[in-house]
């Protein structure tokens, strides 16, 4: 698959992000911020994290599906406090690498597998799945439609979807438009809305629910942290990355502070 120059120096920043995730100073912003230590890149925390499992009902023998699983959270901890089977996708490798390894010192009961894959075009049976995930995965990826399409294919007609995504609150002016694509992730602008995107593709909204709050609590303690380890993070991160890395952050707080992106949570089963 042909990508844009946009997907491709994405790809390699989370890349290079999962790699700096695994220094001690990173885990430590990342269990203060969000209660996880798993080099995690999205914004779920252990609470949300809680949450997803007991909507999914996960239990030894269900088969959970984490898209764009990157370093392994939250499916690699649903899995632990479950016992049930994971397989995790990504298409950069370092988070699988680091996820693999997790798992292996973390003696999970259940399976776990793990493949380089397009979350567009999932290498999976039809129906295998009891469950998926995706966490902040959507608003990172142009073809979000083909994702929720390939997701419904995977899983079972009594399985469940949870997901949360960040996306641009509904009408903008253009300025304010502007505003919240600079303060969002690479891919936030969709076409649609997510309960049409859902419905196009298959899906029955069971559960929704606002996460701006949390979200703006957690952009807030992991921009204060970045700060007051800045010189420490230059020399994980490098200076110039460090340095765009804290002016993303800052606009991003901008925009949630500005009521122009959000934060939400959906459950979706299959249609018939």
């Amino acid at each position: 698959m042909v990508r844009e120059p946009d997907e491709q120096a994405l790809l390699a920043r989370f890349s290079r992000r999962y790699q700096s995730a695994t220094s001690g100073l990173m885990r430590k912003i990342e269990r203060r911020v969000r209660g996880s230590d798993y080099g995690g890149t999205s914004w779920t925390t252990r609470r949300e994290a809680d949450g997803m499992g007991e909507m999914l009902k996960l239990a030894p023998g269900t088969r959970l599906l984490e898209v764009g699983a990157g370093s392994g959270w939250p499916g690699l901890y649903l899995a632990k406090v479950s016992g049930c089977d994971v397989a995790l996708i990504d298409l950069p490798l370092q988070g699988l690498r680091i996820a693999k390894a997790r798992a292996a010192r973390d003696q999970l009961a259940g399976a776990c597998g793990a493949a380089v894959a397009d979350g567009s075009a999932l290498p999976f049976p039809s129906g295998w799945f009891h469950a998926v995930v995706h966490s902040d995965v959507l608003c990172c990826l142009p073809r979000k439609l083909a994702v929720l399409a390939s997701c419904r294919d995977v899983i079972c007609a009594d399985g469940s979807m949870v997901f949360s995504v960040i996306l641009v609150t509904p009408g903008l002016s253009a300025g304010d438009y502007r505003q919240a694509l600079a303060g969002g992730p690479a891919f936030i602008a969709a076409d649609t809305t997510y309960p049409h995107m859902l419905q196009r593709t298959g899906w029955e909204i069971t559960d929704h629910a606002d996460l701006t709050a949390q979200f703006l609590t957690s952009v807030r303690a992991q921009l204060d942290e970045e700060e007051a380890h800045a010189e420490q993070l230059a020399k994980i991160l490098g200076a110039e990355e460090t340095s765009e890395l804290l002016k993303s952050r800052r606009s991003r707080l901008a925009a949630l502070e500005g009521g122009l992106i959000r934060r939400e949570l959906f459950q979706a089963v299959p249609v018939a």
